[in-house]
């Protein structure tokens, strides 16, 4: 079954060959330039992706861009700088094509230098919240993951920043979807991150998140199952 992998890319020329060079047979690459002011739409489309740009600035903008430009049935996102094994993809999409799972998250295994101490702290709350707000024993809202493409258009995600993610998963969650987690390996970044790279960046997502869980946790959610 061939699934479409939606890659949000900024600046990113210098990561992408080996991502792209990495992906397992039968998954294709859907590189969304979100304004990069370097080679990364070259770079991806020499590297045999589908190339699509969004002017407009945003995790989600790219996200959402992505996401409308794929055509296969299950469609994986993942980030383009480099951090996750495109090999690790089937763990995550094969519980979503086999029909065991609605919505499958990576749990990210970070090596050392990986992930930024203030990110890590911050990840960590916001899955404490959903816990606490929707009973989601979540450990990780990392943002490589596989759903139904229908699905997700049907779901109705409003955020276009660092909000995406999140609403994903609430709204998922408030839907009933069955949600599962996997464990990947987390690898340093190629260059900077542009959000949990700074703290000012993280600073800027986790408002964007919090605006998502104040929004959509004030009614009473459906029970939800969830295996991790």
């Amino acid at each position: 079954m061939r699934v479409d992998v939606v890659l949000p890319a900024l600046d990113e020329e210098l990561a992408l060959p080996a991502l792209l060079a990495a992906l397992p047979g039968g998954y294709r690459a859907i590189v969304v330039d979100n304004g990069s002011t370097d080679r990364t739409a070259e770079v991806a489309a020499e590297g045999g992706a589908l190339v699509v740009r969004e002017s407009r600035r945003g995790f989600g903008s790219a996200c959402w861009a992505g996401l409308v430009a794929a055509t296969t049935d299950v469609v994986c996102f993942m980030d383009a700088d480099g951090s996750f094994d495109p090999g690790e993809l089937p763990k995550v999409a094969d519980p979503v094509i086999d029909g065991g799972a609605d919505l499958v998250l990576a749990a990210r295994r970070a090596a050392p230098g990986a992930w930024p101490g203030h990110a890590r702290v911050a990840n960590r709350v916001l899955a404490l919240e959903l816990r606490r707000r929707l009973g989601l024993p979540l450990h990780d809202l990392g943002p490589m993951r596989a759903a139904r493409r229908e699905d997700l258009l049907s779901l109705g995600i409003e955020d276009r920043r660092s909000g995406w993610p999140l609403e994903m998963v609430v709204r998922a969650a408030l839907a009933g979807w069955h949600i599962e987690e996997t464990s990947v390996t987390y690898a340093p970044r190629i260059g900077r991150s542009k959000v949990t790279g700074t703290v000012r960046g993280t600073a800027r997502a986790i408002a964007d998140m919090h605006r998502v869980l104040r929004r959509h946790t004030s009614v009473v959610p459906r029970p939800v199952r969830v295996a991790s």
